[in-house]
């Protein structure tokens, strides 16, 4: 496997020898002076290039980063027909294990855009861009929920929870299982961030969709969140969905009063009451 330095010297000579590269950027996680450094982190890299399509005409000129096993190209995914691009990705995944996220933006778009806190300048050719604040986490950090964003989180997770049980009933694991991970869960995780937040004065990074959350959750509370996930077997995934609402009623509950924020109590206790009934009907 490439080294980090070799996959930086080889994103950067590919820059300074290529006319139409003018600056280089990197962003994310290997930006990220608080991260936990590995191998297998991307190497999420902009070019701002002048002439863009160019590059597009000429597909084979990425082979350069090396061999690749998939690639993907959501712009292309998205548009295929759109002819004046502003911006272009290449997801690549290569033999060796490294991984590299390269978008190509014009000068146009990349300042049209917001900043991202996550970004180290790394080339400019130009010496025409702003300056860039050392690498922080500062856009990543969880925000205090407003009134309506927890009352809407609490009404979603227990509206839902009946359609996971009826799934369960009727034996339809796979609609349960959606209902769970792709509807309940969400609101589950929500809530976790901003209980995390609380904790951390919103000062930390809880990690995308909760990859942090082992660091920073009470050893009983991950406990708890390990045992809203399940198989396929029909009375694990009851018991994961009762574990799931526990732990979101608790820790709900422990948010609304840290915000002063009304909690849906009776809601919580008749759906949880509906959802005992189901699963001794099944």
């Amino acid at each position: 496997m490439r080294s980090e330095q070799e996959m930086l010297d080889l994103i950067l000579n590919t820059a300074r020898r290529e006319g139409r590269i003018r600056a280089v950027i990197l962003n994310g996680s290997r930006a990220n002076p608080n991260a936990k450094k590995d191998a297998l982190q991307d190497f999420d890299i902009v070019y701002i290039v002048r002439d863009l399509q160019s590059f597009l005409a000429e597909p084979g000129w990425i082979d350069r980063f090396g061999e690749r096993i998939v690639m993907q190209t959501p712009d292309e995914m998205d548009d295929p027909n759109l002819v004046d691009r502003q911006r272009y990705a290449y997801l690549m995944q290569f033999c060796d294990g490294n991984r590299i996220d390269l978008t190509l933006m014009t000068r146009p778009a990349f300042d049209a855009q917001p900043p991202d806190s996550l970004s180290v300048l790394l080339l400019d050719k130009e010496n025409n861009l702003p300056p860039f604040p050392p690498p922080s986490e500062t856009d990543y950090l969880p925000k205090p929920p407003t009134e309506l964003e927890f009352f809407n989180c609490c009404n979603e997770f227990w509206w839902v929870c009946p359609y996971v049980a009826k799934g369960l009933v009727r034996q339809e694991i796979l609609y349960a299982k959606h209902m769970h991970d792709e509807v309940v869960r969400p609101q589950l995780i929500r809530m976790l961030t901003w209980y995390i937040g609380f904790k951390t004065d919103f000062k930390l990074n809880p990690g995308k969709n909760g990859k942090y959350f082992k660091r920073y959750l009470e050893a009983e509370l991950w406990g708890f969140l390990e045992k809203t996930y399940a198989d396929a077997d029909y009375e694990a995934s009851w018991q994961a969905l009762f574990a799931t609402c526990r732990l979101f009623s608790q820790v709900a509950q422990t948010m609304a009063k840290n915000f002063t924020y009304p909690y849906p109590l009776q809601d919580d206790q008749r759906v949880s009451a509906y959802l005992q009934e189901l699963h001794l009907y099944k």
